[in-house]
């Protein structure tokens, strides 16, 4: 059970009315790593967990997250203070109306919809979707990605403070930044609280895939280091060592059925091409300037526009 508490978490001082700034915060509102994708992503997670510690944790962090919502929420409001009155009470001319809601940044969805207030959408005008959500329900993926949707928040904020600089919105921003690294330290020492927590889920790697790095990107900017290299790892640069992996020919293959297998030769035997066949077709007859090579140029296709003869006669021509 949820109890309001009508102060906000932390003081909103704006000094002017800015629709375009507004435009921009509301990607910490309805964006894909605002406040209101954390809290459902930690409430929903809190539910499910079966670990009293980190359920606690998860339904106080998911709690706070709505708080910050409110925060953020209220900044875009007082933003558009003057935008929403002004299309409520259609005080402004039409034209002097219509210049307003194109000047502003925001979208007609977000000025005529929803009047100018906070809405569930990005700063592009994107509505909120459930699909931010990337939950798994095991503990050691969403803790991981928990920390992750942290750190991408904390930057989000920062370049939200980068550009303005109305002292009393940096203040409160600087606040939400900095409580995003408080909540990835705590999902930080609860993923460290689970003993063996790498790899993430119950069954073990498969330990000779597990210590080998393929070099697969080749060439001039190759690079060392602990990622790729040392004792930990048993590198391959030459591919052909682990092509396939698993020392067996490269190819897909099935057990099918008697009855499926028939078919399945029909079918092969039906739609098999014939490699001597080279029959005309729909590009070389509408062929025109720049198709390259066609079959029989002339049956419809037309010179290349950079060819010799082509250059000599539109020379001629001039």
């Amino acid at each position: 059970m949820f109890m309001h508490n009508k102060r906000l978490q932390y003081t909103v001082r704006v000094a002017e009315p800015n629709p375009r700034l507004a435009t921009l915060m509301m990607e910490q509102f309805g964006g894909a790593d605002g406040e209101l994708a954390a809290a459902m992503r930690y409430f929903t997670q809190g539910l499910a967990e079966d670990d009293p510690g980190r359920k606690d944790m998860l339904l106080d962090i998911a709690t706070e997250e709505l708080s910050h919502l409110e925060i953020i929420g209220s900044i875009i409001a007082m933003l558009t203070k003057g935008v929403k009155a002004q299309l409520a009470e259609g005080q402004m001319k039409e034209a002097e109306l219509y210049q307003l809601v194109g000047s502003t940044g925001t979208s007609a969805k977000e000025s005529i919809l929803f009047g100018g207030g906070p809405a569930l959408c990005d700063s592009a005008g994107v509505p909120w979707t459930a699909a931010y959500v990337d939950s798994r329900g095991e503990p050691t993926v969403d803790l991981r990605s928990n920390i992750a949707a942290e750190a991408r928040a904390k930057i989000v904020y920062e370049r939200l403070i980068n550009i303005t600089d109305d002292p009393g919105i940096k203040d409160a921003l600087g606040f939400l930044m900095t409580r995003e690294v408080a909540h990835q330290k705590s999902f930080e020492k609860a993923l460290y609280a689970i003993e063996n927590n790498f790899p993430s889920g119950k069954l073990p790697g498969v330990e000779k895939y597990a210590n080998m790095y393929v070099n697969t990107s080749q060439g001039e900017g190759d690079t060392t280091g602990p990622w790729n290299s040392g004792d930990q790892w048993e590198r391959v640069d030459d591919l052909q060592q682990v092509m396939p992996a698993d020392g067996g020919d490269g190819t897909a293959s099935v057990t099918l059925p008697a009855k499926d297998k028939k078919v399945a030769t029909k079918m092969a035997e039906r739609t098999m091409s014939d490699p001597t066949a080279d029959p005309t077709t729909g590009a070389d007859l509408g062929a025109g300037p720049g198709a390259g090579r066609t079959k029989g140029g002339d049956m419809g296709g037309a010179p290349d526009i950079h060819s010799a003869p082509a250059m000599a006669e539109a020379t001629v021509g001039k």
